[in-house]
C-alpha cells in the first residue's frame, strides 16, 4: 500500500499539472476545430440549396406551363364537344410548339381514343378502349371520378424515352343544362425536354435526384438520379406539381467535404502551443520523480529483506526440515530441533559429534551412508544421500540429506546440510508406480476400444466395406504412403428396389453382401472398395491403370453381378452399372474424380444400365450445359422471357379460322427466339414448367381480349398443358380466377400423358376442367399407347393427329387409309379431328374428303406472336381469302 501511494504522489506532484494543461489545449483545439468545420459545412449546404432552388423553380414552372396548354384544349372541347380530327389537330397543333414539352394530345369521348394529335406514328391508339386497357384503365376513371387533372409518371414511352402523362376529364353541359362526363384529353409530356429545360441536363456543380413518381412525394419511387444521393445527407426542396409533388434531393458533385482547407493550419497552431506549454513542466516533473523513485528503492529492499526472512522460517515450519552443521576438521556436529525430532531424540539432549550421529541410522543403511559422508568429510564439494533411520525396519523413517561444503569466516571447512522425512513420498510413489501400472492397462484397453470404433465408424456394418467416411479421408489424403488415386469407378446396382419390393429388406441385404463379395474378388490388394450408401459402391484404384484395365475390371463385375444367386431356395438377379473416371497425372483432386465418375454413371443408366461408361470432357461440358440452360430458365421466369406464340386453325371445309394453337417461345436475351425443344427437358427436370404453363396462358387470354376489342375472329385458343399442371391439386382453384366463356378455352393433353395415368388427381382435374367450360384435346394422337377405352372414358372435344401421320398422305396409300380410320373413330365417338402438318393445298385437298374438322401447317401459316397473327387474320379477314383457298 506505502508503493502504491507513493506512486499516486509522484502522479500527482509531478504530472498533473502537465496532464492539465495538455487536456485543456486538447479541448480547445477540439472546440475549434468543430467549429471551423460547422461553419464550412453551413457554407456547403447554401450554395447546394441555391443551386437547387433555381432548379426547382424551372421544373414547376414547365410542369405547370404545360398542364395550363393542355387546360386550354380541355376549355375549347367543352364548349365544343362534337370537335372533328381536323379541327383537333388544329388546336393541338397551336399549343405543342418547339417551346412545349407536350409529345402528342390524345382526346377519348366516352373514354374510347378517337382525336390524335400528332397522327403520325400513334395510329395503333386511334380506338382503343381505356375501359379495356387495364395498365391505364385505373388512372382513366380516377380522372373520371375525381373530376380533376391526374398526373402520372414518369413512365417508358413506347416511341422510346420517358414522360408523363397528364389526364384531363372533360364534362359538358346536355340540352338540359346538367353536368355530364363527356370523356378524357390525356397529353404526354416529354420528360427529357422538361429536363433539359430546366438545367438538368447541363454541367452543374451538384447531383441531384428526385423522387415522388406519380406525385408521389416522400412516398414515391426514385426516377432521376443516383439512390447513393439520398443517403448523404442531401439539401431537399419539394416541386409542387398540379396533383402531388416531388421531391430534389442535392448534394456537391463529390460529396461534401468533411474538412475545411484551412484545418491543418488551426491543428499546426494548437500542436505548437502544447509543445511549448507542456514540455517545461514534464522534464520538472520527471526531475523530481527521478528522486523519488531511489528512495522507494530502498524502502522496497528493506521490506523484502523482512519478508523473505519470514516466509524461510514458515517454510522451515511447514515442510519439517532439520538444519544440521558440521566442522570437517574437529568433527564438532550442530543439530537443530526438527533434526532431534527426524532421529527420535529428545529435545534437551546434546548430539555434538559424527559418532553420535551414526548411531541413529539403521544397521542396512550405515555402510552407505557413512562412505557418503566421508566423501564430503574429505573434501568433496556436494553431499546427497537417502537412508533409514532406526532399527528396525518395521519402525524407522526414511530420510533424505543433502549439503555442501563452504569455508567459515574463521577460515575452517565447515559442511552445512539438512534431512527431511520422505516416507510420506516413499509411499505415494509406490501408489503412484501402481495406479500408472493400472492406468496403462486402461489405456491399452481403451486403445483397443478405440480401434474398434474407428473400424466401426468407417465400415458399413452390414458389408465390412468402407463406408462415405472413410471413402472422403481417401479422396481427400490419399492411401498407405500418400498415394493418390489413379482412377474412380462408381457402381449402382440395376434391379435393386425390385428385390427389396417383392423379396423383402433380407433379400436385399443379401444382395448388398452378394456385391460387396463380387467387388472383392475382382479388385486388387492395394485397391480401395467401398459402400457409399444404399445400393451404391465405389472402387478406388491406388496404383498404376489404364482405360483399358478399368474397362475390363467393370466388364468382369457387371458379368459376374449378371449371374443369379439363391436366396432361400430362390434365384435373386440383380445387374449393375458403372461409371469410370481416370485422374490425371499428378491430380490431387480425389472429390473431383467422384464427382466425374458419378456423371459417367447417370451416362451409363440413361443408355440402357447393366453397362459402364467412361468420363469424358463432351459429358461434363454437356452437364455444365445444363446446369447453365437451368439457371437461364430461372432468370428468364423472373424476366418474363418466356411468350405465347400462335398458330391459327382452320375449318377443313371453309377455310374459316376456327381457333389457335398457344406455343411457348423463349425469348432469349442472345440466343434469340427458342422453339421448346431448346428447353422443355431441362425445365421439366427443374420442375418450372408448371410456371411456364400458367405465364402462357395468362399471355393468350390477354391477346383474346385484345383480338376480340379488334373484331378479330378467333373463336377459342388452344394451350398446351404438362404433366406437371394437371397433378397440381390448385390447377382448378387458379383457372376460377380467368374470366373467360366456355369454348373459348382448349387444353391440349399429350395421349403419353394422361390417359391411362390412373391417378386420382389427375381425373379430378379433368372433370373440373369440363365444369369450368374447357374443352379436353388430345394432342399428338397416334403417337403415344393410350387405349380405345381410355379414350371413351375421356370424351375428349376433339384430338389432334399428328403432322407424323399426316405428311405421307400424299404419297403413300396405306397412310391415308391409316389417317381415314382415326378419323372414322373419332366420327364414331362424335369428337372432332384435327390435322397437324398441313403443308400443301393437296393435303387440304385430301384431308376434306376423308372428313377431317380442321386443319393446322404450314400451308396456312406458321406460328407467329401475337401481333403478327393479329395483322395476318386481319388481312386474311379483309381480303377473303379464305374463299379463294376454299374454291381452290
Amino acid at each position: 500500500m506505502g508503493a502504491w501511494r507513493a506512486v499516486g504522489y509522484r502522479f500527482k506532484s509531478s504530472q498533473f499539472a502537465a496532464i492539465v494543461a495538455l487536456a485543456v489545449l486538447i479541448a480547445a483545439g477540439v472546440y475549434a476545430e468543430h467549429q471551423n468545420n460547422v461553419v464550412f459545412m453551413q457554407k456547403q449546404r447554401a450554395e447546394v440549396a441555391e443551386r437547387l432552388s433555381v432548379v426547382r423553380a424551372k421544373l414547376e414552372g414547365g410542369i405547370n406551363a404545360n398542364t395550363q396548354l393542355v387546360r386550354g384544349l380541355v376549355a375549347v372541347i367543352t364548349s365544343e364537344p362534337n370537335m372533328d380530327q381536323a379541327r383537333f389537330e388544329q388546336l393541338a397543333g397551336e399549343l405543342i410548339d418547339d417551346n412545349s414539352q407536350v409529345r402528342n394530345i390524345a382526346a377519348a369521348p366516352d373514354l374510347v381514343i378517337t382525336l390524335m394529335h400528332p397522327v403520325q406514328g400513334n395510329e395503333r391508339a386511334i380506338g382503343l378502349d381505356y375501359r379495356t386497357l387495364p395498365a391505364q384503365r385505373d388512372a382513366a376513371l380516377r380522372a373520371r371520378d375525381t373530376g380533376g387533372l391526374v398526373l402520372a409518371g414518369p413512365v417508358d414511352l413506347v416511341q422510346g424515352g420517358q414522360g408523363l402523362i397528364g389526364r384531363y376529364p372533360v364534362f359538358v353541359q346536355d340540352d338540359n343544362g346538367r353536368r355530364r362526363f363527356w370523356g378524357i384529353v390525356a397529353a404526354v409530356l416529354d420528360l427529357q425536354a422538361l429536363y433539359a429545360a430546366s438545367g438538368l441536363t447541363a454541367e452543374l456543380p451538384i447531383d441531384i435526384a428526385i423522387r415522388g413518381k406519380d406525385g408521389l412525394g416522400d412516398r414515391g419511387e426514385l426516377f432521376y438520379g443516383d439512390a447513393e444521393i439520398l443517403a448523404q445527407q442531401p439539401e431537399t426542396m419539394s416541386v409542387v406539381l398540379p396533383t402531388g409533388q416531388w421531391v430534389l434531393s442535392a448534394v456537391p458533385n463529390d460529396g461534401w467535404a468533411t474538412m475545411p482547407p484551412n484545418t491543418w493550419l488551426i491543428r499546426a497552431i494548437f500542436a505548437t502551443a502544447s509543445i511549448l506549454i507542456v514540455v517545461p513542466i514534464v522534464m520538472s516533473g520527471r526531475l523530481v520523480d527521478e528522486r523519488q523513485r531511489h528512495i522507494q528503492e530502498m524502502r522496497r529492499r528493506e521490506e523484502e529483506m523482512e519478508r523473505l526472512s519470514h516466509r524461510l522460517e514458515l517454510a522451515l515450519d511447514a515442510s519439517k526440515i532439520g538444519i544440521w552443521e558440521i566442522d570437517a576438521k574437529t568433527g564438532e556436529l550442530y543439530w537443530d530441533d526438527r533434526m532431534k525430532e527426524l532421529y527420535g531424540i529428545r529435545p534437551e539432549d546434546d548430539i555434538n559429534d559424527f559418532e553420535r550421529w551414526l548411531d541413529c541410522i539403521h544397521p542396512d543403511d550405515l555402510e552407505q551412508a557413512t562412505a557418503a559422508f566421508r566423501r564430503v568429510l574429505d573434501g568433496g564439494e556436494r553431499y546427497e544421500s537417502e537412508f533409514r533411520s532406526g532399527q528396525s525396519v518395521s519402525y524407522c523413517r526414511h530420510i533424505r540429506a543433502i549439503g555442501s561444503a563452504y569455508i567459515h569466516s574463521n577460515g575452517g571447512r565447515r559442511i552445512v546440510g539438512v534431512n527431511w522425512d520422505v516416507s510420506a513420498d516413499l509411499e505415494l510413489n509406490a501408489r503412484l508406480k501402481l495406479a500408472r501400472d493400472l492406468a496403462e492397462a486402461r489405456t491399452a484397453a481403451l486403445e483397443e476400444a478405440k480401434a474398434q470404433m474407428e473400424h466401426n465408424a468407417n465400415h458399413d456394418p452390414l458389408t465390412g466395406l468402407p463406408n462415405r467416411r472413410y471413402l472422403d479421408r481417401i479422396l481427400s489424403e490419399g492411401g498407405d504412403g500418400g498415394r493418390l488415386p489413379s482412377a474412380l469407378i462408381h457402381l449402382d446396382l440395376d434391379r435393386f428396389k425390385q428385390i427389396n419390393d417383392t423379396l423383402g429388406h433380407a433379400a436385399g441385404d443379401e444382395t448388398l453382401r452378394h456385391a460387396a463379395g463380387i467387388l472383392r474378388a475382382n479388385v486388387r490388394e492395394q485397391d480401395f472398395v467401398a459402400r457409399i450408401g444404399g445400393d451404391e459402391f465405389v472402387i478406388v484404384t491406388m496404383g498404376p491403370t489404364s482405360a483399358a484395365c478399368l474397362a475390363a475390371l467393370a466388364m468382369s463385375i457387371i458379368e459376374a453381378m449378371r449371374q443369379p444367386f439363391l436366396y432361400q431356395s430362390q434365384d435373386c438377379r440383380a445387374g449393375v452399372s458403372a461409371g469410370i473416371a481416370l485422374a490425371a497425372p499428378g491430380d490431387r483432386n480425389g472429390r473431383q474424380l467422384l464427382v466425374n465418375a458419378d456423371i459417367a454413371l447417370y451416362e451409363a443408366k440413361s443408355r440402357g444400365r447393366n453397362r459402364y461408361e467412361f468420363f469424358t470432357e463432351a459429358l461434363q461440358t454437356a452437364v455444365i450445359a445444363g446446369k447453365k440452360t437451368a439457371d437461364e430458365i430461372l432468370r428468364g421466369l423472373e424476366r418474363d422471357e418466356f411468350v405465347a406464340w400462335y398458330q391459327p386453325q382452320f375449318d377443313a371445309t371453309s377455310l374459316a379460322v376456327v381457333g389457335a394453337e398457344v406455343l411457348v417461345r423463349w425469348q432469349h436475351p442472345e440466343r434469340g427466339i427458342l422453339p421448346p425443344a431448346a428447353f422443355l427437358d431441362t425445365a421439366e427436370d427443374i420442375n418450372v414448367m408448371a410456371a411456364i404453363d400458367q405465364r402462357v396462358l395468362d399471355q393468350a387470354m390477354f391477346q383474346l381480349v385484345r383480338w376480340r376489342a379488334q373484331d378479330i375472329a378467333v373463336p377459342r385458343i388452344s394451350v398446351n398443358v404438362s404433366s406437371a399442371r394437371l397433378h397440381d391439386e390448385s390447377l382448378i382453384d387458379g383457372l376460377k380466377q380467368l374470366s373467360f366463356k366456355p369454348g373459348d378455352l382448349s387444353f391440349e393433353l399429350l395421349e403419353s400423358t394422361f390417359l391411362d395415368d390412373g391417378k386420382d388427381i389427375v381425373a379430378k382435374n379433368i372433370a373440373g376442367l369440363k365444369d369450368l367450360g374447357i374443352d379436353i384435346e388430345i394432342d399428338d394422337f397416334g403417337t403415344g399407347y393410350a387405349s380405345i377405352v381410355s379414350l371413351v372414358n375421356l370424351q375428349p372435344k376433339r384430338f389432334k393427329i399428328d403432322r407424323q401421320l399426316i405428311m405421307p398422305i400424299t404419297k403413300s396409300e396405306t397412310a391415308r387409309n391409316l389417317v381415314s380410320s382415326m378419323i372414322d373413330i373419332g366420327r364414331s365417338l362424335q369428337i372432332e379431328v384435327v390435322a397437324e402438318g398441313v403443308e400443301t393445298m393437296e393435303h387440304v385437298s385430301i384431308l376434306r374428303r376423308l372428313g377431317c374438322s380442321s386443319l393446322q401447317g404450314y400451308v396456312f401459316a406458321r406460328p407467329m406472336s401475337g401481333d403478327d397473327l393479329s395483322a395476318y387474320l386481319a388481312a386474311y379477314q379483309r381480303e377473303g381469302n379464305a374463299e379463294a383457298m376454299g374454291a381452290a
